[in-house]
């Protein structure tokens, strides 16, 4: 008996088990929620996907947008970030008040995403209802922190959250100075 193995394709790898499937010659496998039709002529094969995360499938359908269901933030080169805020969008710098107090962006609002704690950091419990009380869900938001991983985790909170225009800072402060992009005090 042939057996082939299902190959990964592109959608999010972070939404699928990375196992292969084995697909069988003349065997009917059920289609993915997503795949619209169910109607496969013989000799027509779909694959099975087992997603991660248990209520995908109904997420998936209502959304239609895996991102969206994923909650990926949309990450952008310092540049890009830089013409965005001079288009309006506002900066939100996710370090630490100690961290923002030796340079940030010009008009740059800080709420800290995580507090130093002894010789770590603890998240900041109240991030986003301090979020939510300077910026409003709809508003075109620009995350940034000192080298990027903050600024996605707090991005990816946001959009958790409701917030809808969340653009992560690729590379944070250290690549905004690094580009010579405008600073202060």
């Amino acid at each position: 008996m042939k057996t082939m193995t299902a190959t990964s394709f592109d959608v999010s790898a972070a939404c699928f088990h990375s196992r292969p499937l084995n697909l069988r010659r003349n065997t009917t496998m059920t289609s993915f929620s997503f795949v619209k039709s169910s109607n496969f002529n013989k000799g027509q094969r779909s694959v099975v996907v087992q997603p991660k995360f248990l209520n995908f499938r109904m997420m998936s359908s209502l959304k239609g947008n895996l991102e969206e269901v994923v909650g990926v933030p949309t990450s952008v080169p310092v540049r890009v970030a830089h013409d965005l805020f001079l288009a309006g969008h506002k900066y939100l710098d996710v370090r630490t008040t100690e961290e923002f107090n030796a340079g940030h962006a010009p008009g740059a609002i800080n709420i800290p995403y995580m507090y130093k704690v002894g010789s770590g950091m603890t998240k900041n419990s109240n991030f986003v209802k301090e979020v939510s009380s300077h910026f409003r869900k709809e508003d075109e938001i620009i995350v940034g922190c000192q080298l990027g991983k903050r600024s996605m985790m707090a991005a990816t909170d946001l959009l958790t959250s409701g917030f809808t225009g969340v653009t992560d800072i690729a590379g944070g402060y250290a690549a905004w100075t690094q580009n010579g992009l405008p600073t202060e005090r």
